[in-house]
């Protein structure tokens, strides 16, 4: 759990270490601290769950990064009159950026048509998070996953003779 120290976030972890009072000079001394946003998506993650897979509706973007072990499943469901994302779900191993990032990104494509989700990028995750430069690979797993659900979708609605594209020519 992340937790704030004065108007600095610490980990628990480092609190201890600093006999669990805030420290002046604290961030001076090159202790990371994370945005309160990145706390709130941590403490309070939004949309944590799954859909079934098999879902015709729903598309499954599963994505990793090696180096550090994240690993984020993210799934969107799609009304199928509209072409409309009309909810996400996510879960994450990884980090608080990682989660966060994740929470963020459900929240951002609800209520959105799919072409206008696939344009989200990572840096705009990033800055609405603060998150520090050894953190930008959570952001971009999260832009990965946004693009896979949709392919994912695409792929299942093509399979079935019933793409979005299709449906949007007949209208």
């Amino acid at each position: 759990m992340l937790r704030t120290g004065g108007s600095r976030l610490v980990a628990p972890g480092l609190r201890r270490l600093l006999g669990g009072r805030p420290q002046p000079g604290l961030a001076a001394a090159g202790a990371r601290a994370y945005h309160e946003r990145v706390v709130d998506h941590y403490n309070n993650p939004r949309n944590v769950g799954s859909f079934d897979k098999d879902d015709p509706n729903v598309g499954t973007g599963l994505v990793g990064a090696p180096a550090c072990g994240d690993v984020m499943k993210l799934q969107i469901r799609v009304d199928e009159g509209t072409g409309k994302i009309v909810d996400a779900c996510f879960k994450t191993f990884g980090c608080g950026s990682a989660i966060a990032s994740s929470s963020v990104a459900t929240e951002w494509v609800k209520g959105k048509q799919m072409e206008e989700v696939v344009t989200i990028k990572n840096t705009e995750i990033a800055k609405h998070l603060s998150l520090p430069p050894v953190k930008l690979h959570c952001s971009m797993l999260a832009e990965d996953a946004i693009k896979a659900a949709v392919k994912d979708y695409e792929a299942k609605k093509a399979k079935m003779g019933d793409s979005p594209s299709e449906k949007a020519a007949e209208a």
